[in-house]
């Protein structure tokens, strides 16, 4: 029998950064810097992640564009590629994302792509912990999820294999 079903989603809109606590203003303050090594020619638009471990470190990555499309790497897979190697036994506590163009100002949150999210979500499931992800443009509103499950609603979980 047809059963008509939808998602839901939960999450928390700031006006703007001001209200997060100052540890995720600083993350998000340290995601924007990390737009600065992005290597985006092709798109001019230019990501930054910062990665918050549970001992407080933070670690950087930006997108890294390449004229073969496929090859380029996203500053989310950027900064959990580092924090994995470079310290793998941390669990990870946020992810900040955000975004600035060339062209025209971002003032939407920064989401995301599903290979992303599917990548986060594996790192959730690798230390047993939710990922709070915290997006945000270049100005502006910012929303807080408690979990990567929230972005991923119908995610592969490998753990059933």
């Amino acid at each position: 029998m047809k059963e008509n079903l939808k998602f839901e989603i939960s999450y928390t809109a700031y006006p703007d950064s001001s209200e997060l606590p100052e540890l995720y203003q600083q993350l998000i303050a340290k995601a924007k810097q990390a737009t600065n090594d992005s290597y985006a020619p092709y798109s001019n638009f230019k990501v930054g992640a910062a990665v918050l471990l549970n001992n407080g470190e933070i670690i950087l990555g930006s997108n890294q564009e390449n004229a073969s499309y496929p090859l380029g790497l996203c500053a989310e897979r950027t900064a959990l590629s580092a924090a994995a190697s470079l310290a793998s036994n941390e669990k990870i506590k946020a992810i900040a994302i955000t975004a600035k163009s060339a062209k025209n100002p971002v003032l939407q949150p920064a989401a995301p792509c599903g290979i992303c999210r599917q990548v986060i979500f594996e790192a959730e499931n690798k230390h047993h912990q939710n990922i709070e992800i915290i997006l945000t443009g270049e100005q502006g509103i910012v929303y807080v999820f408690k979990s990567i499950k929230d972005l991923l609603p119908l995610h592969f979980d490998a753990n059933f294999l």
